[in-house]
């Protein structure tokens, strides 16, 4: 399970990448690529495998004058879901 004590980063293979023929943010993957909307782009450009989840959260919240509960429940939720799907690891 993911705690804001976690450093999550992109597994092997994956990157945030912005596909300029698209004009739109991508996880690219292995032979693949994922659309990612503005709220998970947001939030993956703060994934470096190294800061805690927790002030990641922290900064988004700041950033965006959004109640950090809130933010921690969107973050929390976007990545169990690529955590599952080995996108992301911890």
């Amino acid at each position: 399970m993911l705690t804001e004590d976690d450093c999550p980063g992109f597994s092997r293979g994956y990157r945030l990448q912005h596909d300029k023929v698209r004009e739109q943010w991508v996880i690219q993957a292995p032979e693949r690529a994922l659309l990612a909307d503005p709220i998970a782009v947001a939030i993956l450009q703060e994934l470096d495998g190294q800061t805690r989840l927790g002030v990641v959260i922290n900064r988004l919240a700041e950033r965006y004058e959004a109640p950090r509960d809130q933010i921690a429940t969107d973050v929390l939720a976007l990545l169990s879901d690529l955590t599952k799907k080995r996108i992301i690891r911890l």
